[in-house]
């Protein structure tokens, strides 16, 4: 089995990511293998590899936007069979006893693990998946299309509800890549009108096509004072200038697992009841309701195709901005 691996972090530059050959693994009770057919490249990815958020262990094998094939089911797994398409996310599995697992908030538990973090992800040919947090992928969609639907689908998703978004409200979405194009395409499902924000040219152009009604940057004005917001982009400055867009009473979601520090900033621009919250991981809750919404709309994603040898330089054309929607592996 070929797997991208990471034994220390660096900068992607260096093309850290070294290909390695091994065995397959073995399937543990309540656990699939997949035979990886794409896997999405997602900031979380790049973070790890460039050290921003450090994994428990090394090496690791990143990657936790998987679509693949079961080819062999552990013990005690009753709702998958080998030849199965499934989908694998970034929540591994929770302990589902703790305070927030009961809550419905498994996206919180202390003891939760993740895809390409925890447990080696889909930088390869194949991979194990906790059965009970594997998704099926909906009937006509692609493994290439499924797989950016898998983090940035799921994330964007929650981030649009956790922004508190109504049907026809107005609603920001700050830097332009994989997630925020496809919670472009959800928010004018809801009758929303979108500004996309964007340093790139060629972003705030596909944001456009998409169906955004306004692209500029950050530091140009919108037409109308935003009701809602969403912070893709890892940078704590936008915070503030973020802030200033948004009206009395709106709120601003933050999704992003690591950001550069917050700059001070006057206490006027969070008053007026504006909130501000972070948003952390996703439940299988959202990838279910998320999964569902997409097949009913449609939903397809801007690709860039990359073969598996190339995770570094997928990784980079990332970081540098180069990508237009989501970057695929395909083993």
């Amino acid at each position: 089995m070929r797997r991208l691996s990471l034994s220390k972090p660096a900068p992607v530059v260096t093309r850290p990511l070294q290909l390695l050959l091994g065995g397959l693994p073995s399937p543990g009770r309540g656990q699939l293998r997949l035979r990886v057919r794409a896997c999405g490249v997602c900031h979380t990815d790049l973070h790890t590899v460039e050290g921003e958020i450090t994994p428990p262990a090394y090496p690791i094998v990143p990657g936790h936007q998987i679509v693949g094939t079961v080819d062999a089911v552990g013990e005690g797994v009753a709702d998958w069979a080998v030849g199965d398409r499934a989908g694998v996310a970034w929540l591994h599995a929770a302990c589902g006893t703790c305070d927030f697992c009961q809550r419905d908030e498994e996206n919180l538990c202390p003891r939760a693990r993740f895809t390409g973090f925890h447990v080696d992800g889909g930088y390869a040919e194949a991979v194990l998946a906790e059965a009970a947090y594997t998704y099926a992928i909906p009937p006509g969609v692609s493994d290439e299309e499924a797989a950016p639907l898998l983090c940035a689908g799921i994330i964007g998703y929650r981030s649009l509800r956790k922004a508190d978004l109504s049907p026809g409200e107005t609603v920001g979405l700050v830097g332009f890549g994989a997630s925020a194009h496809l919670a472009l395409q959800v928010a004018r499902r809801w009758g929303c009108t979108v500004y996309a924000f964007s340093r790139g040219e060629r972003h705030r152009r596909l944001a456009l096509d998409l169906g955004a009604s306004w692209a500029g940057t950050i530091d140009q004005p919108p037409p109308a004072p935003l009701d809602r917001a969403v912070l893709f982009a890892p940078v704590g400055d936008l915070v503030p200038a973020t802030l200033r867009l948004l009206r009395p009473g709106g709120t601003l979601a933050i999704n992003a697992i690591h950001m550069t520090d917050i700059p001070s900033m006057p206490y006027a621009m969070l008053y007026g009841e504006r909130t501000m919250r972070s948003v952390a991981n996703a439940t299988r809750r959202d990838g279910k309701e998320f999964l569902a919404l997409a097949a009913q709309m449609g939903l397809r994603p801007t690709i860039a195709r990359y073969a598996l040898d190339d995770a570094n330089q997928a990784l980079l054309d990332l970081k540098q901005g180069r990508i237009e929607g989501a970057a695929v592996l395909i083993p």
